[in-house]
């Protein structure tokens, strides 16, 4: 779920700025890939996604070929909303910076680029990530990992969604507790009514009730799956 491994990905079409941009990266973060434009930087991205791995921050500039920075910026967003953003640019413009805001853009370097800024905002953005991690590490050193989404602490009986806390009623808790036990096994509706309620005569419409509750809350990347006839699975 979290690391010590600091990773980058930096996405920029000038030469120079993508050069000074990659040494300086290098030396503060611990794995730094390159991009020359944004259609190259949402592969990378995309890629790298279905290996399981994420990137701590992305460094893009705003104007570039084949896709620009900030549509680039979007099209990830779709695909991990809480990723972070350092943006790069030359430019004060308003449409911009407005499509921004709601994109997790954390920092700006607006060109030139200024070594002193560059590297002072780079040992923030790093400090932030370790310290950030290092919170997730003492919650559970023990998480069991769902899906590419959520993770559970069995001891504290938490869904987390990445590094945030999902917040779950009793009941909600108590089913889904009951599921992890029996993970890749199907599980009957009598098992989880006794789990969650001690008692299998309650009511299917009850049971149901507390299950979309919770796949409501997970639906962002759902791992609940129902197996007509014999109940469910968490896969």
């Amino acid at each position: 779920m979290s690391s010590s491994i600091t990773r980058v990905l930096l996405v920029e079409d000038e030469d120079d700025a993508r050069e000074i941009l990659q040494f300086y990266l290098d030396t503060v973060f611990d794995e730094v890939e390159v991009a020359s434009n944004g259609l190259e930087g949402l592969n990378i991205f995309s890629e790298n996604l279905k290996k399981g791995k994420l990137f701590d921050v992305i460094v893009t500039d705003i104007r570039m070929p084949q896709l620009d920075g900030l549509s680039m910026l979007e099209k990830i967003t779709q695909q991990n909303e809480n990723q972070k953003f350092i943006i790069v640019s030359a430019y004060k413009d308003e449409e911009y910076l407005f499509r921004s805001i709601n994109l997790n853009v954390i920092s700006y370097f607006v060109k030139p680029l200024v070594v002193e800024n560059i590297m002072e905002i780079l040992k923030k953005v790093k400090k932030s990530i370790l310290e950030k991690n290092e919170k997730i590490e003492k919650v559970d050193n023990d998480l069991l990992k769902i899906n590419e989404t959520y993770f559970y602490s069995k001891d504290k009986k938490l869904l987390y969604d990445k590094d945030e806390l999902v917040n779950l009623s009793k009941k909600e808790t108590l089913l889904l507790d009951a599921m992890i036990c029996k993970k890749g096994e199907i599980i009957t509706n009598e098992y989880l009514k006794k789990s969650v309620w001690n008692d299998s005569k309650t009511s299917d419409a009850t049971l149901r009730t507390v299950i979309k509750r919770v796949k409501d809350k997970i639906s962002k990347d759902d791992f609940i799956v129902s197996k007509k006839g014999m109940g469910y699975i968490i896969e």
